[in-house]
């Protein structure tokens, strides 16, 4: 079997082996039989601690082997039920085994009764399940710690996004040419200008509210970029068009907010719109559970201030959500990004990382 988890335990193994052996020697030593025994008292402590070393790393495997086989966060009935009964069936056998050699070798000079077998897989039982527990309750700490700190980086990501949506939105730029279309819409056609300030609001509640949640359902997403856009097709006219095919059931399927403006955005930052030679961006899903957005390139001969925060934004959040990658495929003529859809919120919960 392919071991993917490891058990960072060396400074436990290092102190609970010794530890074990020492304990299980003041307990052992002092026993009354039949006869004196034939080992001193250090040469007894050095059995018990191979003893404790075979019984430990033994146990150790079972540890292993049933966090691979259930390394889901929500299978942990079946790995802690697992481990239990691994590690009592592992325990008897392992300790039975070591009393029954002795007795075929005489090792202690004496045959163990059959109460000292029990009483002595009892023992080991007990030293187990201790250790068991610190090992799964150092697992469960470590688990919650780390899903409490990509909670927080997943908190400051969402920040991140929302303060660079709202830096876009405000820029000078950006008003001067929403302000000049306004100015216009009002000249020429106040009922389109009326629209178009509704639009903007809509676009500005939206970025505002959008970090209350790390997830948001998609029809909510393409409720916003058609806000979004229509400030674009009022400023671009012709020369932008968007074409979106969305499978009815992918609707209800999640995604983290204000992804479609963040990448509508770099669309728009990277490729030159012209009446005559319209931009035309689609979305689109397909089978396998992605959203995908694709646009004809016309790559901007100068583009200022192109770090590409948006697009490593997305996939720092899909890395924080444990989801599939944020694919970017592009050629000559056309740019495309593919992102997973999440079916339920509960999908972004976090599985054990190894």
């Amino acid at each position: 079997m392919k071991i993917s988890y490891r058990l960072r335990d060396g400074w436990v193994r290092l102190v609970g082996i010794p530890l074990i052996a020492f304990t299980s020697h003041i307990i052992f030593f002092n026993e009354q039989h039949y006869q004196e025994e034939q080992f001193g008292y250090w040469e007894v402590f050095l059995i018990s601690l191979v003893e404790a070393v075979l019984l430990w790393e033994t146990n150790r495997l079972v540890l292993l082997y049933f966090h691979n086989r259930f390394p889901k966060a929500e299978q942990w009935p079946k790995r802690i039920t697992g481990i239990f009964l691994g590690c009592i069936v592992v325990t008897i056998f392992v300790r039975y085994l070591n009393i029954w050699l002795y007795d075929q070798t005489l090792f202690w000079g004496y045959i163990f009764p059959p109460e000292g077998y029990l009483y002595n897989i009892l023992i080991a039982l007990l030293y187990v399940i201790i250790v068991v527990g610190i090992y799964e309750g150092q697992f469960f700490f470590r688990e919650w710690k780390q899903a409490f700190e990509e909670k927080e980086e997943l908190k400051r990501t969402a920040l991140i996004t929302q303060l660079e949506s709202l830096k876009a939105q405000i820029n000078p730029h950006f008003l001067f040419n929403n302000l000049g279309s306004l100015a216009s819409l009002i000249m020429d056609n106040q009922e389109r200008a009326v629209e178009f300030v509704r639009e903007l609001s809509s676009v500005y509640r939206y970025v505002l509210k959008a970090n209350e949640q790390h997830l948001v359902p998609l029809s909510m997403e393409l409720n916003f970029i058609q806000h979004y856009f229509h400030l674009l097709k009022t400023r671009f006219e012709s020369g932008i068009e968007l074409e979106i095919r969305i499978a009815e059931e992918y609707l209800s399927y999640y995604l983290p907010p204000l992804t479609l403006q963040v990448l509508m955005e770099n669309v728009i930052k990277h490729n030159s719109i012209l009446p005559n030679q319209p931009l035309l961006v689609k979305l689109y899903s397909d089978e396998a559970d992605n959203l995908i957005m694709v646009n004809n390139r016309q790559a901007k001969t100068l583009i200022i201030g192109s770090e590409k925060i948006g697009l490593a934004n997305i996939r720092k959040k899909y890395e924080l959500l444990h989801q599939g990658p944020v694919i970017i495929h592009e050629t000559a003529d056309v740019f495309q990004v593919s992102i997973p859809l999440l079916k339920t919120a509960s999908d972004a919960i976090t599985d054990s990382r190894r």
